[in-house]
């Protein structure tokens, strides 16, 4: 009898095929892919919401920045639920939730009601990303910057086939049809990928990997020693001043288009002819999904904080860049394609780093407190509003942003490299 439980033990932690080991990965893309529109679709509902009832756009924009705190600040308690009973149940209740959210939205005729939709969405949304990034990070030791970035590049690509289609069902049949079809079908399949995600047992997966440029911890932190350490709080930071002006272009990309007046600019590009902010809307969906994993896959190479100063500079130039050129309906597409794709990148960058500083065992909640800066910064894009209603144009606010990422690019360098590389070492002597 006791050979048989420990032929048993031994067989569960046998390490795994590493198809076995990409099928998971591909079922918590297939999941990242469909709450993409939750978030990346929500500007093509703005003008008509706008329209329909005489709100105005802050007041509307803060359905979206609800949105991005239920989505984010909760992720450590599901985190909890995902490392304690596995990724199962939180995605399947996650679908529900995302699949009622935008049903919410279908019948809202107040401000309160799209408020309530999109912190239902949010709630769901938050439980598979979460789920998903925490489950990539623990199948993938190895190569945790490329797994983290294939799963979040379901995210930031998967609204990219559907832009047109959201486009012309809400011109055809109303934002309120729209809400319901798509977040009804949204729903129903990440329901049904949920029943096919399972977590790593011990034993089924690589151990982390050793090279002079990427560090990772042999040792597992608690989320609440987490909390205590100064480094976190570095990548906390960094994390919110990096990701307020992507969350800014995102919410409001449409509308930067309208008041620039290039919106239905009709766009020529690689044999390809579309209005400038359907064409942008595209190209960046992509570019932003493509990112995630290309940037994973070069810190996992040179480093992380190598590759966040590249990255966050880029981004930074970017934006700027889009400030002083973007109101040619050309140079709009092109420059916020390189803002998108300098920018996605810290959805697979800032877990991978957290996940290398702290350990695997709590990945799902630890990368989950990380991830609550999103949410943070997410308060900031109604600033960026008030801040262009009051001066009359986005100058300030492009500046601000340029300058922001700027500032985080350097800090990645000087001072999270050497203090990260300092914290890893003495958990080692520990």
């Amino acid at each position: 009898m006791t050979d048989t439980v420990h032929g048993v033990a031994a067989a569960q932690t046998r390490r795994v095929s590493e198809s076995y080991r990409w099928t998971q990965l591909a079922i918590g893309v297939g999941a990242m892919v469909m709450i993409a529109n939750y978030q990346y679709g929500w500007t093509f509902f703005v003008p008509d919401i706008q329209k329909t009832f005489g709100w105005d756009r802050a007041s509307i924009q803060w359905a979206f920045t609800l949105f991005v705190l239920f989505e984010t600040w909760l992720v450590p308690i599901e985190g909890w639920f995902v490392d304690k009973y596995g990724p199962r149940l939180v995605v399947l209740i996650g679908g529900i939730l995302c699949a009622l959210g935008w049903a919410i939205n279908a019948q809202a005729t107040t401000l309160s009601g799209f408020y309530l939709g999109m912190i239902v969405a949010g709630i769901g949304a938050g439980a598979v990303y979460g789920t998903c990034v925490g489950n990539a990070l623990k199948w993938f030791p190895d190569k945790r910057g490329l797994a983290a970035g294939l799963t979040a590049a379901g995210f930031g690509a998967g609204s990219a086939l559907t832009v047109a289609p959201i486009q012309a069902m809400i011109r055809d049949s109303g934002f309120q049809t729209t809400f319901m079809y798509f977040g009804l079908g949204q729903g129903i399949v990440i329901v049904f990928l949920s029943l096919l995600l399972l977590a790593p047992k011990p034993g089924q997966v690589p151990s982390p990997t050793r090279n002079a440029n990427v560090f990772q911890t042999r040792r597992d932190y608690r989320p609440t020693e987490v909390l205590r350490q100064p480094v976190f709080w570095l990548m906390y930071f960094m994390f919110v001043i990096v990701g307020a002006g992507g969350l800014m272009v995102t919410a409001n990309l449409k509308p930067i288009a309208a008041d620039w007046k290039i919106a239905d600019t009709p766009v020529t590009l690689m044999a390809m002819t579309m209005t400038a902010v359907t064409f942008a809307a595209t190209f960046d969906r992509i570019l932003n999904g493509l990112t995630r994993p290309f940037f994973g896959w070069i810190s996992d190479k040179i480093g992380r904080e190598n590759t966040m100063f590249i990255a966050f500079g880029l981004e930074g130039i970017g934006i700027y860049a889009l400030y002083a050129l973007g109101q040619d309906p050309v140079w709009f597409v092109l420059l916020s394609g390189l803002v998108f794709f300098a920018w996605g990148e810290i959805y697979s960058l800032f877990p991978s780093t957290c996940t290398d500083t702290f350990g695997s065992k709590f990945a799902a909640t630890n990368a989950g407190l990380l991830y609550t800066a999103k949410g943070t910064a997410a308060l900031l894009v109604p600033f960026a509003n008030s801040l262009q209603q009051s001066s009359g144009s986005w100058d300030r606010v492009f500046l601000i942003a340029a300058a922001a990422n700027i500032l985080a690019s350097l800090l990645a360098l000087l001072v999270l490299k050497p203090w990260r590389r300092s914290v890893v070492a003495k958990s080692e002597m520990v």
